[in-house]
């Protein structure tokens, strides 16, 4: 390959070309920079592989130039939050930030929202998928959003064969059958080989996720937002648990119920990824951007990605995920160039650059359907980021414990489903009162 460009560069390259920067739809202030348009340099963080980011930006600063001052800092994901408060709080923090759908209400107190006046409602909803509602508070906007990483159901081809099962489950009362066909126990009725992970907390990292989506398909909700933009718990209704939470819990934790037939998983059991990729797993519900991880894991793993499983007699499919917005820092003395660049990274060119690159699903509707990949991932990958749903989270780092709670609760009995529902409820509400934004 010549020093002069890789073919990494020249599939980029092709990207920007195909679609045209000049007639895609950039919003106002991306073109309201000072003079002739030139700004002031732009700092980024962000937890994604600095190499790629960077090789994106610097492809797409040859069709627009103003993307040449932009710098990309990638982070540790488990010190991000407390490396960004504290570098806003010395007045070192950066002009732009990722910030993830989990922790949007969280750090809404930290970012310049988009007034209305220069990207009204109806325009952000037209041009990004549902699941980037999150992002929007009644005062504006706290991120554009560019990734989703939805939820999709991984699963093991060989293991299924030998179970004579031909295909994963497209409705979740298609389980419980399955995984009594496709675990195995030794005498003494251990789980040797698991048929799907549900029904813990510890040893899914996913869990959180997976029970919101459950919810949500069963007609629930965990957080809802009033008209005047205030938002309130919504996991129990009348003083106890919403019929559609508890159908949801009972549901996910029957997996991990030794007296239920379609038993399969426990706290004893590895790590849901390492167990799928180590063979060991039939299903996996995990993050569509996992496979990377899988696949360098166990390269010989023979398995396949399908759409996460639906209820039957729904009329709405729902998944859950994660999405990513460009944010830009409040109080930044860069505003101008900071909101320039934010709208520049946010058009359709750089978010199908970065999904692409990335191996995520793009955010923008007009990305998604002009869409010709004919690889299969990416078009199951696009299809369920169409129905990812998102919800306002007051804290990730309180609600997981909280989740897990409700679940190992329900799970060994210490409490009925109902009521283990109605405290999470109360102790979301809790930290919904203390984390409404300003």
């Amino acid at each position: 390959m010549s020093k002069g460009i890789s073919s990494f560069q020249l599939v980029l390259l092709a990207v920007f070309g195909a679609i045209g920067v000049a007639g895609i739809l950039v919003f106002a202030l991306a073109t309201a920079g000072g003079g002739n348009g030139g700004l002031s340099p732009v700092t980024i963080w962000g937890t994604f592989d600095a190499g790629t980011v960077k090789e994106v930006i610097r492809a797409a600063a040859e069709q627009d130039s103003r993307l040449s001052q932009v710098t990309y800092v990638q982070k540790n994901p488990g010190t991000f939050e407390q490396d960004l408060a504290n570098a806003l709080a010395s007045g070192k923090g950066p002009d732009l930030f990722l910030l993830r759908s989990d922790e949007a209400l969280y750090d809404a107190n930290k970012v310049y929202q988009f007034p209305y006046s220069s990207l009204s409602q109806s325009q952000f909803q037209n041009t990004f998928v549902d699941a980037g509602d999150t992002y929007m508070t009644a005062n504006g906007i706290l991120g554009l959003p560019v990734l989703v990483d939805p939820l999709v159901l991984y699963w093991n081809r060989d293991m299924l064969a030998t179970a004579g099962v031909a295909q994963p489950p497209q409705f979740w009362d298609q389980l419980p059958g399955m995984a009594g066909q496709l675990v195995k126990r030794d005498s003494s009725g251990n789980i040797q080989s698991a048929a799907i992970a549900l029904g813990t907390y510890q040893n899914i990292s996913g869990a959180k996720d997976i029970v919101s989506m459950l919810i949500q398909q069963a007609g629930g909700k965990i957080v809802t937002q009033n008209s005047a933009g205030q938002y309130a718990p919504a996991l129990a209704a009348g003083g106890g648990a919403s019929l559609a939470a508890q159908t949801a819990l009972e549901f996910y934790t029957e997996f991990a119920n030794p007296s239920q037939s379609d038993y399969s998983w426990n706290n004893a059991q590895p790590e849901a990824s390492q167990a799928f990729s180590a063979g060991n797993l039939a299903m996996y519900v995990g993050y569509a951007g996992e496979q990377p991880q899988i696949i360098a894991a166990n390269p010989n793993l023979n398995f396949a990605v399908s759409p996460i499983p639906q209820v039957r007699s729904s009329s709405n499919a729902i998944d859950a995920g994660t999405v990513y917005a460009i944010a830009v820092t409040k109080n930044d003395p860069n505003l101008q160039s900071a909101l320039t660049v934010a709208y520049l990274l946010a058009s359709a060119p750089v978010d199908q650059a970065l999904a692409q690159s990335l191996g995520y699903a793009p955010a923008r509707r007009d990305v998604i359907a002009a869409s010709t990949s004919t690889v299969a991932n990416t078009r199951l990958i696009n299809q369920m980021s169409l129905i990812t749903r998102t919800w306002a989270d007051p804290d990730p780092t309180q609600t997981g414990p909280i989740f897990q709670a409700m679940i190992d609760d329900t799970d060994s009995g210490a409490m009925k489903a109902q009521d283990a529902i109605g405290r999470a409820n109360q102790q979301i509400g809790n930290l919904l009162t203390a984390d409404q934004p300003q």
